[in-house]
């Protein structure tokens, strides 16, 4: 018995950090989407739980026990010889391993017929989110994940300069922990163009400590920003994956293409996000 899994990356177009819990994990009030591409995983049953990864970003990527696939097939209580196709950059802002947990989770679930665990979250804070793999509002520490029905599709380009970026790194080096949450009530946007005029008014609060961990970042915000018709360039949770935003698929693919021609060792992707 075979099944396949697709785990697309998750963007978080507004990441909003709100305070800090006594045992030290961080509020967030994020909005996360997610993009049209991503990563593939091939899952079959085993006598023992196995994993290989391949694709394009597989170096670096650990197979052991502590992989998010494999422990996410534990979780399950299921043994399988996975295949995990990288087309995402690691470590990247984009929720990769997570996602990767996400559809590992989806597809055992639906080929043996089993309800996936409550616990989830033990997995990772982006796993609940991940889970539901569509708009949503996130908030908490990510365990409450509320679906966003109609919100508009956008045109995007995502780029990441191949630089790893360690999370907790990122939280450490915060300044300033309580910051404003999104609206309580959010509101309904007709169009794409509605969407990103109020996001332009959101943040993330992340993207300062992150350009100070890595400065590259704030050179791919630029490269971005410098692009035609960009409406909007912004990191994507702690980084160092940032995207910009456009008015349609074919500016979005001209941009896309224009950074690749001048940043060659740079992962830039033309997606869709929704």
């Amino acid at each position: 018995m075979a099944t396949d899994g697709f785990a697309p990356a998750k963007i978080n177009i507004s990441l909003h950090v709100t305070g800090r819990r006594p045992d030290g994990y961080h509020l967030l009030d994020s909005l996360v989407v997610f993009a049209d591409m991503g990563d593939r995983l091939r899952l079959r049953l085993a006598p023992e739980p196995l994993l290989s990864v391949t694709g394009p970003m597989a170096e670096g990527v650990p197979t052991g026990a502590d992989n998010l696939v494999l422990r996410a097939a534990a979780l399950m209580g299921i043994t399988a010889d996975i295949t995990l196709e990288k087309y995402l950059p690691a470590a990247a802002g984009i929720g990769g391993g997570s996602s990767d947990a996400a559809a590992c989770l989806r597809a055992l679930s639906e080929m043996c017929r089993l309800p996936v665990p409550s616990d989830v979250s033990a997995l990772g804070a982006d796993v609940p989110v991940c889970l539901i793999a569509r708009a949503a509002r996130m908030r908490g520490i990510g365990e409450e994940v509320v679906p966003l029905d109609g919100l508009p599709t956008l045109d995007a380009v995502l780029v990441n300069p191949g630089v790893p970026v360690s999370t907790p790194a990122i939280f450490r080096r915060l300044t300033q922990r309580a910051n404003p949450a999104m609206p309580a009530q959010l509101p309904k946007w007709p169009d794409a163009t509605a969407l990103i005029n109020w996001l332009g008014a959101q943040r993330n609060d992340l993207q300062d400590a992150a350009i100070a961990e890595a400065p590259v970042v704030a050179n791919v915000l630029q490269e971005i920003a410098s692009t035609r018709h960009c409406a909007l360039a912004r990191m994507s949770g702690s980084g160092a994956t940032c995207f910009g935003l456009y008015p349609d698929t074919a500016t979005a693919t001209r941009a896309a293409q224009s950074l690749s021609a001048a940043h060659p060792g740079w992962w830039v992707q033309a997606t869709r996000l929704s």
